[in-house]
């Protein structure tokens, strides 16, 4: 394919752009509904109330997510990568705008119509996988993969920074809480352009038409139980997801509630944490996955992880959190990208965009679920979602030892029986 440079340049850009999004939201969804002052919400609604639908509004976007993601891969699968992607990335525009008018009108039902919209048409990263799928060789396909990576590393660092920076009108006057939304307008208005003017369709033999329904992702997750070999790594993924969710949607409320963090503040600290988790793909995550295999790495990393959380909840000043940042975010480096890969290789050659569809949609549910629990214990505790991070954290860690790596030794023992039994079995 030609102008292959051109062809990647939009899907790095719209990789890029969406976990932009997701970072500009970090520092700045804590402050619009907790802080009295913004107006969003009657300044009668007590703290606990104003948690409680802080953790609905992060929840909407992976609950949207869940159902529409499935859909959005299936319809790329059959019209095209460049028709779906379009939609997808007119989707998160309208869902900026609508997010932005909403902070501008005090209007908390426009911030979660934004967010749903968003959401839902947000199958632009498995869309954009599926690109760089279809224009890749063999000897390209991981260096392709890596660019994606970098963008998701670029805009997981660069998001957090951005928006606690533009929501801070001490830096600016005319600085609002609106005003990271209507950059990511403009920067999602380039994207289109560019997908338009530089992105050639690569599907090559499009699929056969299925039935494409709201319920698909429920059917991925029957899927991943009707799976033998991998149904216990999806529920280890599950855990995982669930347990660092409850850590990153409402780690900044603690920040708010015990040191006074701003949105300027907890956008430092979440981009401090993107450098490491960063830091830990790229320094060390290589030459450990070329000494030990992602089993004996899960077997320490999500441990370590489980442990280090509760370390937060021990310091009454700000820099001992930096100073325990870098572990969680150098475990959960190490941790995400080896349960992934586990995932792959369990999975058949030619499932391999199933399996990953399944794990998805598994994931987008453990997002949605923490805030909407974080939300009610919140009130009972600033602690308690922290604690809730490193309990289903420990959990992945006893149900991946306890099950799967058994699961797993007996397997070879089954492989080696058979092969003795083959070399010993007399001649006819």
């Amino acid at each position: 394919m030609k102008n292959k440079k051109f062809t990647i340049l939009p899907i790095f850009f719209t990789v890029f752009l969406d976990l932009l999004g997701l970072g500009i939201v970090i520092p700045i969804l804590p402050a619009v509904l907790l802080d009295p002052r913004s107006a969003i919400l009657p300044v009668s609604y007590v703290f606990s109330t104003r948690t409680l639908i802080y953790g609905f509004l992060i929840a909407s976007y992976p609950l949207a997510q869940f159902f529409g993601a499935p859909i959005l891969g299936s319809l790329a699968d059959q019209k095209g990568r460049k028709k779906l992607l379009i939609v997808s990335l007119i989707g998160t525009f309208i869902g900026y705008v609508l997010f932005a008018l909403g902070i501008v009108y005090s209007n908390i039902f426009l911030l979660f119509i934004g967010r749903l919209l968003d959401g839902f048409t947000g199958g632009n990263i498995s869309i954009a996988q599926s690109a760089i799928a279809d224009i890749s060789t063999p000897e390209t396909k991981s260096r392709n993969f890596g660019l994606i990576g970098m963008a998701f590393g670029l805009g997981f660092i660069i998001g957090p920074y951005v928006g606690g920076k533009l929501a801070d009108p001490s830096i600016v006057s005319w600085f609002t809480y609106a005003t990271p939304f209507w950059l990511s307008v403009i920067l999602t208005s380039i994207n289109i352009l560019l997908v338009l003017l530089y992105f050639p369709e690569t599907l090559v033999k499009a699929t056969k038409a299925t039935k494409v329904s709201a319920l698909t992702g429920f059917r991925n997750i029957k899927k991943a139980f009707a799976y033998k070999d991998l149904r216990t790594m999806f529920l280890v993924a599950f855990l995982l997801t669930v347990g660092f969710n409850f850590f990153t949607q409402f780690f900044q409320v603690f920040l708010i509630g015990k040191f006074k963090f701003n949105q300027s503040r907890i956008g430092d600290l979440f981009a401090y944490m993107g450098i490491w988790i960063a830091v830990a793909q790229g320094v060390f995550l290589r030459p450990l996955s070329k000494k030990y295999k992602p089993m004996s790495i899960l077997s320490i990393s999500i441990i370590l992880l489980a442990l280090t959380f509760p370390l937060l909840l021990i310091p009454n000043k700000a820099i001992g959190i930096y100073l325990i940042i870098p572990f969680i975010a150098i475990f959960q480096g190490l941790t995400q990208p080896n349960s992934t890969a586990i995932i792959s290789n369990l999975a058949d050659k030619d499932k391999q965009g199933e399996i990953l569809g399944i794990n998805q949609s598994i994931l987008s549910l453990a997002q949605a679920i923490p805030p909407i629990i974080a939300g009610f214990v919140t009130s009972v505790s600033l602690n308690l979602p922290t604690i809730f991070a490193a309990g289903s954290t420990l959990l992945a860690w006893i149900v991946f030892r306890v099950f799967f790596i058994k699961e797993q030794k007996l397997k070879n023992v089954d492989i080696i029986d058979t092969a003795i039994d083959m070399d010993t079995a007399p001649e006819e």
